[in-house]
């Protein structure tokens, strides 16, 4: 396939196969309502084939980061409906992820609420707050009987996601959040029908992504997962029980018609995520970078079989990224110091080509 080709993934139709992979800026305030210059940012990469959000948080509790955007209040949806407001103008599509950060995060973050997780497990580390570094506190291990309410948050923001004007909503399932949490042996040492085997693992996620796409549409759906990635302490380091374990998961929301399942791993051609992509049977979008910055030749091989790649730092640096890549044009390299800074700069200033 042409990376530079169309494709449908559910009922979008994309110009290109170039996604643009979540990013987290911290551009947004203690009050998680996207301002203008994160609808500058946006507007500015509508040339991507497909835009996706970074990390949204559907509940306070599940808020991972300083200044990350929320999809809780009013106020959120109405800066989130002036950022797709102008991607669309601008002829882009946009789709929300939806990101619970579970223990990855700290009270201090969180306006005080409990840190939550599959199991009372803390993570080896430490983590930014508005105060400074905090070590991450040892979660409350959720009971089954609150699990509902968890995924009634992520249907909420989805269904707030497309009153923003989001064409669509991609559940994060991936990096070590709340939902890989439940999928991580590491993380989840329950003994419930949510712990244990492989099936019992992947039921909580199956159950997340069956639930929202009940409510908003299955073509309008997406799911991210990360499997061999071990960061942030979720770690799948037994072959056998990872394969066990992500293919519950895609037979799980197999039937539900997704209109893309995306998938982060360094070997995307290894007999795993190939197996993944065969037992999913719908669209399959590939982010090879995390280690490694993506590079063109990178995306041109995904994409000799995948239906689309993902792309993060190319993309964060450079607005026109389609047009450099299509006509071989010089990159802007990007500027790691300003990731998560506050301010246009290292976020809105990246210049686009000339001429």
């Amino acid at each position: 396939m042409n990376l530079f080709s169309p494709v449908t993934l559910g009922d979008l139709d994309l110009p290109n196969r170039v996604v643009m992979a979540p990013l987290t800026r911290s551009r947004s305030g203690r009050d998680g309502v996207p301002g203008d210059i994160v609808v500058d940012y946006y507007r500015q990469r509508a040339s991507m084939g497909l835009i996706t959000s970074e990390g949204i948080y559907p509940s306070f509790a599940g808020q991972a980061f300083v200044r990350q955007p929320g999809l809780v209040t009013d106020e959120h949806i109405a800066g989130w409906r002036r950022v797709t407001d102008a991607v669309h103008a601008d002829g882009g599509r946009i789709i929300a992820q939806v990101m619970h950060s579970g223990r990855v995060t700290h009270s201090d973050k969180t306006g005080g609420r409990t840190v939550v997780a599959p199991s009372a497990i803390a993570i080896d580390g430490e983590t930014r707050t508005y105060e400074g570094k905090e070590p991450y506190p040892v979660p409350r291990a959720l009971e089954a009987a609150e699990l509902p309410s968890i995924i009634e948050d992520f249907v909420q923001a989805s269904r707030n996601a497309l009153v923003a004007g989001f064409d669509g909503v991609e559940l994060h399932g991936a990096n070590g959040y709340l939902l890989h949490e439940f999928l991580a042996p590491s993380s989840n040492q329950r003994s419930d029908e949510y712990g244990g085997s492989a099936q019992n693992r992947a039921r909580f996620v199956i159950e997340t992504v069956k639930a929202v796409a009940d409510a908003i549409g299955s073509e309008k759906t997406w799911l991210r997962i990360s499997p061999e990635h071990n960061v942030q302490g979720a770690l799948e380091t037994d072959p056998i029980v990872t394969e066990a374990t992500y293919s519950a998961l895609v037979a799980g929301i197999a039937p539900l018609g997704l209109a893309g399942l995306s998938i982060l791993h360094k070997n995307p051609s290894g007999d795993l995520i190939q197996k993944l992509r065969t037992g999913f049977g719908g669209p399959v979008l590939l982010n090879t970078g995390f280690e490694t910055i993506t590079t063109l030749d990178d995306a041109m091989a995904v994409a000799a079989w995948a239906d689309a790649v993902v792309v993060g730092r190319p993309a964060l640096a450079n607005p026109d990224l389609v047009r450099r890549w299509e006509q071989g044009l010089p990159l802007n390299e990007p500027d790691f110091a300003t990731f998560y800074t506050e301010g246009p700069v290292g976020y809105t200033d990246y210049p686009f080509w000339a001429n």
